[in-house]
């Protein structure tokens, strides 16, 4: 007698969109604990030894990877729309720094929160977050369901500063990584080589190599940020982070908008992974990073939205869209990143840039089960002569309607399971008077 498994059943009315591949519905999946097990099209039919101890049917849904957003500060949420048609240095000096001197660990926990319903809204299943107060995001993260990479961002000059903040690093890393049947990974978050000198940058990658775990980093954002650099090193910011050691761990750079083919050589040689926000590079005029040349190099890149208050929204369907429209405005190639390649980007892609395993951004079998559900009947997807190219070019986050993430539903017919909509729409208005009070 065959071994019995008990699984879940879940079949969708409509198609399947994985990695490149359309495969039309209807189709069924079997998941057993957080995975897929295997997939199919038509009627579910059991194998030996399996035992369907849940079924749910999802008639008009259309099933694709979760989506991963590579670079964010969750708790930004908060600073949605505060000084927004300013350059970045005179948005950050003049506008954002003087509001996070007032954050407490509750804004960070009931902004991450914010940030979490607006993200499984939209389909995002797993995201990137560099921010301060990190105990209270983790917590927020974990009780969203989601899968997320964080980092407290590192930022001193001071030597006995810097050994704070590694200690405080250290600390959480130990705490939270692994955590939430292992949803929440920790990296370290140098926030970049202008607030961070090259020795601290090298501890840094000690700390992170002794700890085995990843680091985050923001690269090579402005003209300014690289031309500072040049004139003062004789280096880029990526050539800079080269010699401080800093790509000796697995690193995830996000922005990288100025980058030189140099650079680019530097980042494949190192497998270092980029973070690609193309809204909120063009929203502050940072200008346009160089994703086909990437590409063609083999360096690993996923789609980020930045935090709300440069982007101002965690819409991933909208970064896909950008990223495939924009490199075709600015190299006046139509070809130049295709419907198929911005998916990549935004699913299997960019969970590798968070250094997910194999098999995450996926719906193979044995994948994790990360899924969002769409709505089939959208008027986006008629009379769909293409359903990838529908939906990277024509849907949007309002066509997304359930999410599940390690086989369990966090968002169901666009109301999240585990979280309390009304209490964070309530915390957000609260904190914000309290935030902006003179």
């Amino acid at each position: 007698m065959a071994y019995e498994r008990a699984v879940t059943v879940l079949e969708v009315g409509g198609a399947v969109v994985d990695s490149k591949t359309v495969y039309p519905g209807p189709a069924y999946f079997v998941i057993e604990g957080a995975n897929v097990v295997r997939h199919g099209h038509g009627d579910y039919e059991p194998e030996p030894g399996e035992v369907v101890v849940r079924r749910w049917r999802k008639r008009n849904r259309i099933a694709i990877p979760g989506l991963v957003n590579a670079h964010g500060h969750a708790a930004m949420t908060l600073l949605r729309g505060v000084g927004d048609d300013l350059p970045l240095m005179t948005w950050l000096q003049e506008r954002i720094f003087p509001l996070e001197a007032r954050l407490t660990g509750e804004c960070v926990y009931w902004g991450t929160q914010l940030a979490c319903w607006e993200m499984l809204l939209s389909g995002t299943t797993a995201y990137a977050d560099m921010y301060m107060m990190m105990d209270h995001a983790a917590e927020a993260a974990a009780e969203s369901g989601m899968r997320a990479l964080l980092s407290i961002g590192l930022a001193a000059t001071d030597p006995e500063v810097q050994a704070e903040r590694l200690a405080a690093s250290r600390a959480f890393v130990l705490a939270w990584h692994g955590k939430a049947d292992g949803r929440i990974q920790v990296a370290l978050g140098p926030h970049a080589p202008y607030t961070c000198p090259e020795p601290f940058l090298s501890q840094i990658a000690d700390l992170a190599a002794e700890l085995g775990v990843g680091i985050q980093i923001h690269l090579s954002e402005t003209r300014g940020e690289v031309d500072q650099f040049l004139s003062q090193e004789g280096l880029t910011p990526i050539g800079l982070a080269e010699r401080a050691g800093l790509f000796q761990v697995p690193t995830l750079a996000a922005h990288c908008v100025h980058a030189t083919q140099n650079d680019i050589e530097i980042l494949r040689a190192h497998d270092v992974r980029v973070a690609h926000n193309p809204q909120s590079n063009l929203k502050l005029g940072s200008g346009i990073m160089p994703l086909p040349d990437m590409l063609s190099r083999g360096v690993t890149v996923g789609l980020g939205t930045d935090g709300a208050a440069s982007n101002n929204n965690l819409d991933m369907f909208e970064e896909m869209r950008l990223a495939a429209t924009l490199h075709k405005g600015v190299r006046e190639d139509a070809t130049s990143i295709d419907a198929a390649t911005a998916f990549a980007l935004a699913t299997e892609w960019g969970a590798r840039a968070l250094f997910l395993p194999d098999g995450h951004g996926t719906l193979r079998a044995g994948a994790p089960c990360d899924m969002v559900l769409l709505d089939a009947h959208s008027p986006h997807f008629a009379p769909s002569h293409d359903l990838l190219s529908d939906l990277v070019y024509a849907a949007g986050a309002d066509d997304v309607r359930d999410v599940m993430i390690a086989g369990e539903w966090v968002l169901q017919n666009r109301e999240p399971t585990a979280l309390d909509v009304e209490r964070i729409r309530f915390e957000a208005r609260r904190l914000k008077d309290l935030l902006t009070r003179a």
